[in-house]
């Protein structure tokens, strides 16, 4: 519920007193006990430190596989960041965390509240802008920094389902975490990613487990895209998109932002997110289906 419906411990606690149904999905009858903000501090705690939230996650692919919806049609990986409250930190602190030290001065209250696992990083895109002189619209190349984490994700392209996630730091390369990522019961061998998984490492991989590549490839530097590159990038974007949807509903519909400390509870708030995509997502596929 904190999840899904973007709720603070405390609001989480008011909403369980105030909704009933918000108390039948935890399974409380009228006469119990609500548990306080405190109490769902301490039990998020306790599974932080368990790392019960990939075994949660596991245990649900593995029902959804056991009612029929297998991983089918191939597999599409991709990353997004997930935005942390950016610390207020000197050049020499930055500098001592990047080593994986902690400075010296700091108070036990300072690193209690400093967050020393997420990372800074770029988030490159384009935006469309009008010429005043020219009166028409082109791209404009914008460059935004970030400071947070990343969600590492496996969809299968039939259902839409995540099938795989990890979760690091922001800075992490996108293309180093293929491994992490790929699902070898899928029933299809394509696999579809962005340009920043093509590398010879990957793709060696990829051959290694007997999958086929569906990766976007890069313009030619100094030169204009080549025709016969260009419409297959196009077809493969096609299906590859669908992994932007995953991420739309977390941070659109989900509201997903990371507001703890460490990569630890990092890891349980993502893994939560992505446990509450599939819930969702598995809701919507049975009205469909029922209403076909």
């Amino acid at each position: 519920m904190l999840v899904l419906y973007t709720l603070s411990d405390e609001q989480t606690e008011y909403q369980l007193r105030d909704r009933l149904s918000f108390m039948r999905f935890i399974g409380l009858a009228l006469h119990d006990p609500v548990p306080d903000a405190k109490t769902i501090w301490l039990y998020r705690e306790q599974l932080a430190r368990a790392g019960t939230v990939e075994r949660l996650f596991a245990r649900f692919d593995a029902l959804l596989r056991a009612k029929g919806w297998l991983a089918m049609g191939g597999q599409i990986v991709d990353a997004t960041v997930i935005e942390a409250r950016r610390p207020r930190l000197t050049q020499a602190e930055k500098d001592t965390i990047k080593g994986g030290d902690t400075p010296a001065d700091w108070t036990p209250a300072r690193r209690a509240q400093i967050d020393r696992d997420g990372r800074w990083t770029i988030k490159r895109g384009y935006k469309r802008q009008t010429s005043p002189e020219e009166g028409h619209k082109h791209q404009v190349e914008i460059a935004v920094p970030v400071f947070g984490y990343k969600n590492h994700v496996g969809i299968d392209r039939e259902h839409g389902f995540l099938r795989r996630y990890n979760v690091t730091h922001a800075a992490a390369h996108d293309g180093a975490q293929l491994g992490a990522v790929l699902d070898h019961d899928n029933t299809a061998s394509d696999v579809w990613a962005d340009t920043a998984y093509r590398s010879a490492a990957n793709l060696t991989l990829l051959e290694r487990r007997g999958l086929k590549p569906q990766f976007q490839r890069k313009k030619p530097r100094g030169r204009k895209m080549p025709a016969n590159i260009a419409r297959g990038n196009a077809t493969r974007a096609r299906v590859r998109s669908r992994v932007e949807h995953v991420f739309a509903a977390q941070k659109c519909r989900l509201g997903l932002v990371v507001r703890t400390i460490g990569i630890v509870r990092a890891r349980v708030k993502i893994g939560l997110a992505n446990l509450a995509y599939n819930l969702t997502r598995l809701a919507w596929l049975n009205r469909r289906t029922a209403l076909a």
